[in-house]
């Protein structure tokens, strides 16, 4: 600490983001699934925008997403005027926090959501509220126990991450309507694709004017070396958000591949019906190998052990064998192992190791 030059209150309080672990020193031929990455890559056609947009580097981006926004308007049904594009959905996360909260207020969250809540409410100077959830899914009674005078956002991943569990429409239609007139639900919708027939909230965003969506283009697109999001909501909350958007802030390259992608939603569709696949397989061959986990909406599933040490255990039995999964005990699930789905040789590779790895532990 500097002896006169501070920052901010609640600043040094922030715990900094790990991503994923990538590398395993000393192993070849490793099998990321660790960050819940696409294994398909990104579609032909974002590809080809790729390539296409080397010609115009030299050009600055325009300001106002107009095409993109229109792209994601056209195909989701959703109104383009109220829609706000974003350095990831982080970004969008950030924006409501900057906007809406501040000292003295209160950011909510639940016990095992995505890490950036709490970042983003303290980098804001609000305080976080975390909420239990019920054996692992959102519990909205408790959440609307915990709101005060002083909540201003509740932050809820439908599906979450970690663990991939969900709530239905009915449940979340409830939470919005019981929520403090002062505070907004922001439903995180960065895997919403991988739901069959789910709108991520779209719907109740339409119907009230206290629910903001916000969606990704880092998972079944494949763009997460791109860095796009978007965000849905009230006019009033948009027109509030893009004061604090920078004008340049995703690059033309960044909105001409996202604008292909979300147009190829046959892609979309391949991705989640594999995905869709490969994960019930996984989750079936660890559970006859005594690794059960909750049923995921998502493109991971959370495998749960004994205890934190035989997850560190597994974890480490892993790397050796090139295979790197997510340890989320910064989640508060030190017992878990979040596994992303990848193909269908990775998913077969990692499923033989942990049959390996209990026939050794036992």
């Amino acid at each position: 600490m500097h002896p006169t030059i501070r920052p901010q209150p609640g600043l040094l309080d922030i715990a900094l983001y790990e991503g994923g672990q990538a590398r395993v020193e000393g192993v070849s031929n490793v099998v990321k699934l660790s960050s819940n990455e696409n294994p398909f890559g990104a579609p032909d056609r974002a590809r080809e925008a790729f390539t296409r947009a080397v010609h115009s580097l030299h050009r600055y981006p325009n300001t106002d997403h107009l095409s993109l926004r229109q792209a994601i308007g056209e195909i989701w049904g959703l109104d383009p005027a109220r829609i706000i594009c974003g350095v990831g959905s982080d970004e969008i996360i950030h924006f409501l926090c900057q906007a809406y909260a501040g000292p003295g207020d209160e950011v909510i969250h639940t016990e095992h959501g995505f890490l950036m809540y709490k970042i983003s409410a303290l980098a804001a100077g609000a305080t976080p509220v975390c909420v239990k959830e019920a054996e692992r899914v959102t519990d909205v009674d408790a959440i609307l126990a915990a709101c005060t005078e002083r909540t201003k956002l509740v932050f809820l991943a439908n599906p979450n991450n970690p663990t991939g569990t969900m709530i239905g429409n009915g449940e979340m239609a409830r939470l919005a309507a019981a929520l403090p007139p002062q505070a907004l639900l922001v439903l995180d919708g960065a895997y919403a694709e991988y739901v069959q027939g789910y709108d991520a909230g779209a719907s109740l965003v339409e119907a009230r004017d206290n629910v903001v969506m916000t969606r990704t283009f880092s998972k079944i697109y494949g763009l997460g070396g791109l860095r796009v999001g978007w965000g849905y909501g009230p006019q009033h909350v948009i027109d509030v958000l893009n004061r604090l958007r920078g004008p340049f802030n995703l690059s033309t390259v960044a909105l001409e591949v996202a604008e292909a992608a979300v147009r190829d939603q046959e892609f979309l569709t391949r991705c989640r019906n594999e995905n869709a696949r490969m994960r019930g397989w996984l989750a079936e061959a660890l559970a006859d190998f005594g690794v059960p986990s909750d049923p995921s909406f998502a493109n991971f599933i959370l495998a749960r052990f004994a205890d934190a040490e035989e997850a560190q255990a597994c974890d480490a039995f892993l790397k050796e064998r090139g295979l790197i999964v997510r340890m989320v005990a910064g989640y508060g699930l030190p017992q878990c192992l979040r596994i992303t789905i990848g193909d269908e040789p990775g998913c077969r590779r990692v499923a033989h190791a942990i049959g390996q790895f209990k026939g050794v532990r036992e």
